[in-house]
């Protein structure tokens, strides 16, 4: 894919309808049957985002005939996992905007983000090369407020070129090449899914798979480990440090229970109400019990039969090519 010739700096400012300067912004955003999420999302931003450019995985809704509808550029590729298909997307996107941003179609920003932006980016010194922003969950029309769920810190906006995504099969976050990440204050970014609690379960036990996966690659050395984060700052640092390095070394099972005992209890999750008491015992005790009994049957399995049987089963039966 050719670039535009022009970069964005040499370019006069797009204007949105109410004559106000877009921001020199290329958002990515990956779909798949997103026609739920994708208007949503795409009309909270494309007021104010000089581009858009969805990666679409083949979508049999009409995913891409909304976002194509709304100005969004739509590339399409088969999905392999969520970190390959966002580094294709952005070689393929190949933004010229002085900012890239990473968002999902069941997300959207605060309507004060622009403003929160306008004032913050010219301000910035060139060190900064990463805006971290502070999601806030939503589930079953709730904010989930405590059990350590808000602030969630991410990094979802970069200098181009000064950011690239962790190759994971779970959990990936955006790291900086260079320079230094700051905090946008005025507006966060909101993650409100809007499906069903049975596709909620499917795409967790889809997730338990994949981080299962992850956990047996310090055991067995299936693949090489992105660590990047490692020398990065910040809370995704530091939530990684505490995933492997304390969760991880408690005893499978066990751990499961005191990650809920700590959110529920210690971190007052009970506050979030009758959604808090689903979502803390199904994210908090049910999703890691879930992930443990696969990494506990994947053990076995590699016991008895090898791990190159072990990579073809998950190839079988999940499509993950190691």
């Amino acid at each position: 894919m050719t670039p535009p010739a022009a970069s964005a700096e040499a370019s006069p400012p797009r204007l949105n309808d109410a004559g106000a300067a877009k921001l020199p912004i290329t958002a990515i955003i990956l779909a798949f049957n997103e026609e739920i999420h994708i208007e949503r999302c795409l009309t909270r931003i494309v007021d104010w985002v000089e581009r858009i450019v969805v990666i679409d995985s083949f979508s049999t809704d009409r995913t891409v005939e909304i976002a194509t509808g709304l100005g969004a550029e739509v590339l399409q590729r088969q999905w392999k996992n969520h970190a390959d298909q966002f580094r294709w997307g952005l070689e393929a996107a190949a933004p010229v905007t002085p900012w890239v941003m990473r968002i999902d179609a069941d997300e959207y920003f605060e309507p004060t983000v622009p403003d929160a932006l306008r004032a913050m980016l010219p301000s910035l010194d060139a060190e900064v090369t990463g805006i971290n922003v502070k999601r806030k969950f939503i589930f079953r029309e709730r904010w989930i407020r405590h059990g350590r769920y808000y602030p969630t810190i991410l990094l979802r906006l970069w200098r181009a070129s000064a950011g690239e995504i962790e190759q994971r099969w779970m959990d990936e976050h955006i790291v900086l090449t260079r320079g230094r990440g700051a905090l946008l204050e005025g507006g966060d970014l909101v993650d409100h899914n809007l499906n069903d609690l049975d596709a909620w379960i499917a795409k967790h036990n889809r997730y338990a798979t994949l981080a299962m996966v992850d956990y047996l690659n310090r055991d067995y050395r299936l693949f090489d480990e992105d660590r990047r984060i490692d020398a990065m700052d910040g809370a995704a640092r530091r939530n990684r440090f505490l995933k492997n390095s304390v969760y991880g070394r408690m005893p499978l099972y066990f751990r499961a229970l005191a990650m809920y005992v700590y959110r529920y209890v210690f971190r007052l999750g009970f506050l979030d109400g009758r959604a808090g008491l689903v979502f803390h015992f199904m994210h908090g005790f049910w999703l890691f019990m879930l992930i443990d009994a696969k990494l506990d049957e994947a053990r076995d399995f590699i016991a008895r039969h090898g791990v190159e049987a072990f990579k073809r089963r998950l190839s079988q039966t999940h499509n993950i090519d190691l």
